[in-house]
């Protein structure tokens, strides 16, 4: 609990901040504050500057102009050291975190023992099953992390910063990974702690959950602050409208479509992990012409495995891939690519383009040696790549500055949509979906969706495969459960319960 007597944070107010990166005014007169027993949201788009203006918070970042006050009066705050002597606590939406360790050994780095060289991880043990007690964060001191879920994990992020005594508590995107359950309890650990006095911030982008926990929220975009306005008063749309600039379409018109001919089967599928474990076992699915089916499930539970399996881009080790009835198992990429399958991959910047190369270079990385990109497969037709390109940017409102930029210079969304065209303009049979709008804006999210949904219209098949249960509910035709590398469930789009979908995701339910 916080002590009153050591760095009890009242009010925390940033006034008039400003940073300037090379070529970018990231934050411009900020304005913010945060209040003892209040959750206070953060939202905007990427590149909006909340992120910067929390490092700035927490000492990763040094302001170019403005002011800081704690309970007011005026603070410096260099480092993160710093901060944390303040009393402000910050959980990284990457956990930092030693897998080897246990829970007490992490939250005891860092500190200093009374016994020199030795850790004090009997006194640290018995602290942290107080706090565990006093917030039902549920933890035991003893466990290794590596024994813990996602969710447990963010519990002893959470316990290291009240073990030293943070009053004030940044959350960045502390639900990204979690199952509605994990949510759920923790935001039960949120009110608890803002019952007692704890001042939260809470950095996210999924606006149920925000009107869900926070008292006021605040909207930045380009830097600047748009409003604070109290939870009571806002809803989605309108939160979405401040962030943008403009009104965001954020329920879809569902039209039903009828099930044709099978695009896509896989039998009796396994794969093995990069770490040579099983990374899918057993997995039997299929995907209709015109059908959407949503792969829902805890980052690492064999989402990357499926689409890099079906990709061609990961080997097999038993079972067997069709695509509009051809066995393509022994295909390549390529191979699979010129037979109508496109992939969106989960890591655009490693698997989806080359980031030194222009946007026309990327646009041809599939099919630059045919028609109409090259003359007898041999010479480049520069003409052609220009104008197809330039249409590209246009029909997906990509922005750049031409069609020779260099990618790396591209926001995430605009990369995005660049994949997203590429693949899209090839016309497929089926579209492998992995994580499509991660860590993209909402305007550029709903423009992917939106595009989704066209080609579903015109009787592609897309496998989705997505972390963010939400945009699965939004799009998906039926939706399928992955855990520990096995499909565990399958609902149809009206049988869909989220609560019953989470407990699968965690692996505590199947349907009947």
């Amino acid at each position: 609990m916080v002590n009153p007597q050591h760095k009890a944070i009242r009010s925390v107010e940033m006034k008039k901040i400003v940073k300037h990166f090379p070529g970018v005014l990231a934050v411009d007169e900020v304005d913010f504050d945060v209040q003892a027993g209040e959750v206070h949201a953060l939202l905007g788009e990427n590149g909006a500057g909340k992120s910067t203006l929390m490092k700035i918070l927490y000492g990763l970042y040094s302001a170019n102009a403005g002011e800081t006050l704690i309970n007011g009066h005026p603070v410096s705050i260099k480092s993160p050291r710093t901060a944390i002597e303040l009393g402000i606590g910050m959980i990284h939406q990457h956990f930092m975190l030693v897998p080897s360790l246990t829970v007490a050994e992490n939250v005891a780095m860092g500190l200093r023992s009374s016994r020199g060289l030795l850790l004090d991880i009997d006194i640290v043990s018995e602290r942290v099953r107080k706090l565990s007690e006093i917030y039902n964060l549920n933890v035991d001191p003893a466990v290794p992390i590596w024994h813990l879920s996602v969710g447990e994990q963010q519990r002893v992020e959470i316990l290291r910063a009240l073990y030293k005594e943070a009053s004030l508590l940044i959350l960045d995107e502390p639900t990204a990974v979690l199952t509605p359950q994990e949510v759920d309890d923790l935001f039960k650990i949120l009110r608890r702690m803002k019952e007692d006095g704890h001042s939260l911030i809470f950095i996210s982008h999924k606006l149920k959950e925000v009107l869900a926990i926070s008292d006021r929220i605040t909207v930045l975009r380009d830097g600047r602050k748009v409003d604070t306005i109290p939870a009571e008063t806002a809803t989605r749309a309108s939160l979405a409208q401040m962030m943008v600039g403009r009104e965001v379409v954020l329920r879809y018109e569902y039209e039903p479509v009828e099930i044709e001919e099978s695009r896509l089967a896989l039998t009796g599928v396994h794969a093995n992990s990069d770490r040579g474990y099983a990374g899918l076992i057993d997995i039997n699915l299929t995907v209709h012409s015109g059908e959407i089916v949503g792969v829902a499930g805890v980052s690492g539970n064999g989402q990357q495995e499926l689409a890099q399996v079906i990709a061609g881009l990961r080997p097999t080790s038993q079972g067997n891939i069709y695509l509009d009835g051809k066995k393509i198992d022994s295909c390549s990429a390529n191979q699979r690519s010129l037979m109508g399958l496109s992939y969106i991959p989960e890591e655009r910047m490693i698997e989806g383009v080359i980031k030194d190369f222009t946007v026309a270079e990327n646009v041809v990385l599939h099919g630059f040696d045919q028609f109409p990109f090259a003359w007898k497969g041999f010479f480049l037709n520069l003409g052609a790549i220009k104008k197809t390109t330039r249409q590209h940017i246009i029909d997906y409102e990509i922005k750049t500055p031409s069609t020779e930029t260099p990618v790396k210079s591209l926001s995430g969304g605009n990369i995005q949509k660049l994949v997203l065209a590429r693949e899209l303009s090839r016309e497929p049979h089926v579209l492998i979906a992995a994580q499509p709008t991660r860590g993209v804006d909402i305007g550029a999210t709903e423009y992917i969706h939106r595009r989704l949904l066209q080609a579903r219209k015109v009787g592609v098949a897309i496998l989705l495969i997505s972390e963010d249960l939400d945009e699965i509910l939004a799009l998906s035709d039926r939706i399928v459960v992955i855990y520990e590398g096995k499909i565990v469930g399958e609902v149809s789009r009206e049988e869909a319960n989220i609560n019953e979908i989470g407990l699968m995701m965690a692996g505590a339910s199947q349907p009947e």
